[in-house]
């Protein structure tokens, strides 16, 4: 997997294989490529300092739920 970033247009490029692209499909803030066979090869996500702070905080509710619940 290969990451980029840029800062300039606030998109990350999340790179999976180097597979020739077929199509791509856009879901929300992203736009997926995938191969003939539907598989994701590349994802650039747009406004990613918005996703990326979201998913930061999610990620940290669900660790804290999953420590209460543990405890």
């Amino acid at each position: 997997m290969k990451l980029k970033y840029n800062k300039e247009d606030d998109v990350l490029v999340v790179e999976f294989s180097k597979a020739k692209i077929d199509d791509a499909f856009e879901a929300n803030n992203m736009l997926v490529h995938v191969d003939k066979q539907k598989e994701p090869v590349l994802v650039e996500i747009f406004k990613a300092s918005d996703f990326l702070s979201r998913a930061t905080k999610a990620l940290a509710g669900q660790r804290r739920r999953d420590v209460l619940a543990a405890g």
